[in-house]
Parts: C-alpha cells; sequence; structure tokens
C-alpha cells in the first residue's frame, strides 16, 4: 500500500508559476513509476506527465511540455511538478499516482496508487 498526499496548489496570476508536491508514505516509493494527473471541471481526469523509477525518462502531454517539469527524490520519498507560464486552461484539480510497472504511463489504468488532488486555480 502506498499513500499519496499532494500539496503545492493555489491561485496564481497567468504567466505565473507554482511548484507541486506528492508525498509518498508505505511501500518503496523507489519501485514505483509516478505520474501526474489532472481533473479540470466538467472535463475527464488527463494525464500530464511521468517519471519512471529512476527518474531515467520523463514524459509529458503535448500542451504542458516545455511549461512543467517532473522530477523525483527518492530518498526523500517526494514527487514534484514545477509548472511554469500558467494559463487559465490549466485550472484543474492535481493528482499524482503510482504505477508498479513502466508501461502504459499515460493510461490511468495503469495507476494503482492515488493522491486526492490539489487544487490549482490560475486566474486571467
Amino acid at each position: 500500500q502506498v499513500q499519496l498526499v499532494e500539496s503545492g496548489g493555489g491561485l496564481v496570476q497567468a504567466g505565473g508559476s507554482l511548484s507541486l508536491s506528492c508525498a509518498a508514505s508505505g511501500r518503496a516509493f523507489s519501485g514505483y513509476t509516478m505520474g501526474w494527473f489532472r481533473r479540470a471541471p466538467g472535463k475527464e481526469r488527463e494525464f500530464l506527465s511521468a517519471i519512471t523509477r529512476s527518474a531515467d525518462k520523463t514524459y509529458y502531454v503535448d500542451s504542458v511540455k516545455g511549461r512543467f517539469t517532473i522530477s523525483r527524490d527518492n530518498p526523500k520519498n517526494t514527487l514534484y511538478l514545477q509548472m511554469n507560464s500558467l494559463k487559465p486552461e490549466d485550472t484543474a484539480a492535481y493528482y499524482c499516482a503510482a504505477a508498479p510497472y513502466n508501461t502504459n504511463y499515460s493510461a490511468q489504468r495503469s495507476y494503482i496508487y492515488w493522491g486526492q488532488g490539489t487544487q490549482v486555480t490560475v486566474s486571467s
């Protein structure tokens, strides 16, 4: 069992930055591929980014590529998402998730543990 708790959300103006964290507890954090997802109002939850167990590979959806950076600190059991150049359309609840395998990293069904989410609101 892995427990995930996101933090760092809030209200920011367009063009601003936020840094999200996801603290993990329970089974070995380093054994999981980690991902970030978000759900905007009225929309389905979507994949944003993933990072492999050893952080040797990262993946991004096109809409955040070049603006968001995923990283992890395995000794600290923490996942991060640095978000720059934020846009109003980035407004959503952001979730971190853990997947036991490094396949289909963009598919929600690959992830077996989820956090409760942190809200990000970007004002225009």
